[in-house]
């Protein structure tokens, strides 16, 4: 029995070690180039799936390997860890750290939900919109963790006023106890318990189930042991979760920098038919656009009617008088943009830079009309979305955002330096280094993978050379 604890505790470091022992002989016995390529090959694949090594570790292994083995020379390994995707993803998040630290998403978010109004379906359609937009220029689970926040403050609020209008007509009918208001007043002091015991706290949820008329009978999950008002509202906050996991996702379908996969892909289409130059920015943008409405608008229509039911005569009826819950629901939201303050100077640079970013990549190379690569003729195809990416990434370390000020001995206050819009600090909290490292390995695989086959070609072409 001791010997399996030790396999247990170090079961992380047998994963690691066995798969390059077993699969050693193919490269002892089957000598050539294509052995050597499928072994490293087959050894990245296993430590990327039991995920023994850091991913972006296993990533570096190409580069190790493929010199050992004569595949590749260890600098033409190296140039395939940093190519134009990686310049474009630096751009790109200087974008992203700009937005993020100076709360332009949520004013674009709030400002979108605003919109569509307070009815629990168009609700969803604009939280899903605002979420899908955010997501076509951020990662996909940042846009998910910033718009989250405000889905559970929405949430909180439209589950209280419930509790409010109950405990009003509970009122008005008999001068009974306010059962509403107990319900309102457990919530508070769950979560005031919750907190103290450190444990997350569920917006909306009730103790005093004996209190509550069968209408309002709380249903307890199974998977959390804890209890919500009523039906619905465990309904609608399944309904508000899953509809931004899904918008974040299907927003970064839609542009090419939405998502690492789509600039991955980007690359190898290009490093493989460097001659087509057909996709682009806006290339991208004119295909996935309509699809990513297409699904959007499904995946709102299948999870409305799956968590609440669709009922297209209570949506489009005109006229109808908002309820308590949606007031209150306008309300939350209303000041949550209010709490934002009129738009900041930071916020108006940062809006014009991204409006200048997406102007610059639709018209590089729209296709059906010369664009402004067109002006640089000479060199065709050296501009690329990478460019744009890096030209305007650097105007956010060089455009002010604020004077730094410092108090003399005299007690004056004076300016000594400012600081711009985002600062490297920042920028490196922001970069996705591990991604970057990761698509950097695929790249040295696919690069070794091709210079194995091609030697194959050659060997097959002169059968004396694969004795030699």
């Amino acid at each position: 029995m001791k010997i399996f604890s030790y396999i247990l505790v170090y079961r992380r470091f047998l994963l690691i070690v066995l798969p390059p022992l077993v699969l050693l002989p193919l490269p002892i016995i089957v000598r050539t180039k294509e052995a050597e390529c499928a072994y490293t090959l087959a050894v990245v694949a296993a430590l990327w799936l039991t995920e023994a090594l850091p991913l972006p570790v296993t990533a570096l292994l190409p580069g190790l390997l493929f010199p050992l083995f004569g595949i590749t020379a260890s600098k033409e390994v190296a140039s395939a860890y940093f190519k134009d995707f990686h310049l474009l993803l630096i751009g790109v998040i200087c974008l992203a750290t700009s937005i993020e630290k100076w709360n332009l998403h949520k004013r674009i978010a709030l400002r979108m939900v605003m919109t569509v109004g307070v009815n629990p379906a168009w609700l969803t359609l604009g939280l899903m919109s605002s979420t899908a937009f955010l997501s076509m220029w951020l990662s996909n689970t940042s846009t998910a963790a910033m718009v989250m926040p405000i889905v559970e403050a929405v949430a909180q609020q439209i589950i209280s006023a419930q509790a409010e209008v109950e405990a009003t007509q509970m009122t008005s009918l008999g001068g009974s106890t306010n059962h509403g208001l107990e319900i309102d007043e457990s919530v508070n002091g769950q979560e005031t318990n919750e907190r103290n015991e450190k444990t997350i706290p569920a917006p909306g949820y009730g103790n005093d189930a004996g209190k509550v008329s069968s209408k309002t009978e709380p249903e307890k999950n199974s998977d959390t042991g804890t209890k919500y008002r009523t039906k619905k509202d465990h309904m609608m906050c399944k309904l508000m979760c899953l509809c931004i996991a899904y918008s974040s996702t299907i927003g970064g379908l839609t542009t090419i920098t939405g998502t690492s996969t789509n600039l991955i892909f980007s690359e190898h289409f290009n490093t493989r038919y460097p001659d087509c130059r057909c996709i682009n920015f806006g290339s991208w943008f004119l295909l996935s656009f309509p699809a990513a409405v297409i699904i959007l608008l499904l995946s709102w229509i299948w999870l409305q009617w799956l968590f609440l039911g669709f009922n297209f005569k209570e949506m489009f009826k005109c006229g109808k008088t908002k309820t308590a819950k949606q007031k209150a629901c306008a309300e939350v939201i209303k000041q949550e943009y209010q709490k934002l303050g009129p738009m900041r100077y930071q916020e108006i640079v940062t809006l014009i830079l991204f409006i200048v970013m997406a102007l610059l990549w639709f018209s590089r190379d729209p296709g059906f009309v010369p664009g402004w690569s067109a002006l640089f003729s000479k060199y065709p195809g050296f501009a690329t979305d990478s460019t744009v990416a890096l030209l305007i990434g650097i105007l956010f370390f060089i455009i002010p955002a604020k004077r730094l000020t410092k108090t003399t001995p005299t007690g004056e206050i004076v300016a000594f330096d400012y600081s711009p819009l985002i600062t490297w600090k920042e920028f490196q909290s922001f970069m996705p280094w591990d991604i970057a490292i990761l698509v950097g390995g695929g790249f040295a695989l696919a690069d070794g993978c091709e210079e194995s086959y091609n030697d194959f070609q050659v060997t097959k072409a002169s059968p004396d050379l694969y004795f030699i």
